[in-house]
């Protein structure tokens, strides 16, 4: 089998066949002994017509097709390889001249590559990196989260209930005098000043004592979840089986040896500050990168394939439904919640997908050009980072790799070789977070905005 490959455009290619009569009527034979059993010959039993009977009654290419179906992936697989072709789609018939048994076969295809990338200038960028300056504040509210951990439940006998306070209740509601679904419940936990009921039911609770009965007269909101209940004034009467309060622990050594590794509050605290201030840093660099890159992505150009934006869009539904089914979401109900079609979300997710694509051909351009030499000690540090991203140690995680994950991993400690030089290359100046007039960080990724998206719970007339 012979092929020659001629380039259509940037992301286009054409593949010649040249493949020898002998091989072709092999394949019309294999096809024959593979359809006589679905063809009814008069005078035949099923599956034992002879070929060229069938041939007279359907004529000398009935098994063409399905021969062609049968030679095809081969004879292109080979091409593809030999000519080291990188195809992002499945490969159409263009033109065939010559098809029939004792003749050689030859036909073209038309397939989709990866394009040609124009790229525009990576070296010597302009760049702000906005740094955030750790605050008295953002170290508080760190340490809060841990107090947050170390808080306890505590049972409250002694005193009514206050805002803050967990309540255990039961209640039963009414409108003009008539209950409704949903509005009757016991042994409910209701945190006092949350907002999760309809306003004014849980104020009115404050200075309720464990064992009390009371009617709360409330009115629900207009609009409401509920179109019957909307703006309708309604009695709830309630009854506090029990009143918990939060005992938070005091910010003393003693809390700092729990929740961390250091004896000392102070220790615990400053260590606290090195880390937020680490963290800042790492966020700037990040999104310094993600500026210079995407600096790199617009000045540049390609031809890119629907084919290869497309399985993004595919790849990040993938993640998206991955993420539904952690919240225990289905992604049917995404899609009524919303109110999406398949197509609108396809509609979202195109330009950040036809940019991640564009993202990373240019990326493979860049490495391409520059062909980075990889030290070991540079591909070690690769290993040893995703080994602790993957929270596995370094050894084990080596003898699990293959030859296709251990190229993929050469190929990305390539990459952050060429990001870290483009980065070296580039003026950057530092100004604090604040300065920065757009907050939004430069090629964010859709799915945050996504994976956030949660939808509204099912009608509870006690709540908002």
């Amino acid at each position: 089998m012979a092929s020659t490959v001629e380039k259509i455009s940037s992301n286009q290619v054409k593949i010649t066949f040249d493949v020898p009569a002998a091989e072709f009527d092999a394949a019309v034979q294999k096809a024959y002994l593979k359809m006589r059993g679905r063809v009814q010959v008069p005078g035949f039993r099923k599956s034992h017509a002879p070929r060229k009977v069938i041939e007279k009654m359907y004529g000398d290419s009935v098994f063409y097709e399905d021969a062609l179906d049968i030679i095809f992936p081969d004879v292109y697989q080979q091409a593809v390889e030999e000519n080291d072709l990188s195809v992002v789609d499945r490969p159409e018939i263009d033109k065939m001249d010559q098809m029939g048994v004792g003749q050689d076969l030859k036909f073209s295809v038309l397939v989709y590559v990866k394009p040609d990338v124009e790229l525009g200038e990576y070296k010597g960028l302009k760049a702000v990196k906005y740094l955030h300056q750790v605050t008295a504040e953002d170290i508080d509210q760190r340490i809060e989260r841990d107090v947050d951990k170390a808080t306890t439940m505590q049972d409250v006998t002694d005193r009514p209930v206050q805002d803050g306070d967990t309540v255990n209740l039961n209640y039963a509601g009414t409108v003009d005098g008539v209950a409704f679904e949903g509005g009757t419940a016991e042994n409910q936990t209701l945190v006092i000043g949350s907002g999760t009921f309809i306003p004014g039911f849980e104020e009115q609770m404050v200075g309720m004592a464990i064992g009390e009965e009371k009617d709360l007269n409330v009115t629900f909101p207009d609009p409401y979840q509920s179109k019957e209940l909307a703006g309708k004034a309604a009695v709830f009467h309630v009854k506090v089986n029990g009143i918990q309060a939060k005992l938070k622990p005091e910010l003393d050594d003693d809390f700092a040896a729990d929740v961390s590794d250091y004896s000392t509050f102070a220790e615990y605290k400053e260590a606290i500050e090195k880390e937020l201030k680490e963290n800042a840093e790492k966020n700037a660099d990040v999104e310094l990168e993600n500026d210079l890159i995407q600096q790199v992505v617009d000045a540049s150009d390609c031809d890119i394939p629907q084919a290869m934006i497309d399985d993004e869009i595919e790849q990040m539904k993938r993640q998206l439904k991955m993420n539904m089914l952690y919240q225990g979401l289905k992604y049917e109900d995404y899609l009524k919640y919303t109110g999406q079609t398949e197509e609108q979300v396809n509609d979202m997710y195109r330009p950040q997908a036809s940019n991640r694509v564009k993202m990373q051909l240019v990326l493979e351009a860049i490495i391409k050009k520059e062909n980075p030499d990889l030290t070991d000690e540079e591909f070690e540090k690769e290993l040893e980072e995703e080994a602790k991203r993957r929270g596995t140690e370094l050894e084990a995680f080596k003898s699990s790799l293959n030859d296709r994950m251990t190229q993929a991993l050469r190929e990305n400690a390539k990459l952050r070789k060429v990001v870290d030089e483009i980065k070296a290359a580039a003026k950057v100046e530092v100004k604090d977070a604040s300065e920065r007039v757009d907050a939004s960080k430069v090629a964010s990724d859709i799915m945050e905005a996504i994976d956030d998206a949660e939808p509204e719970e099912e009608e509870k007339p006690e709540e908002k």
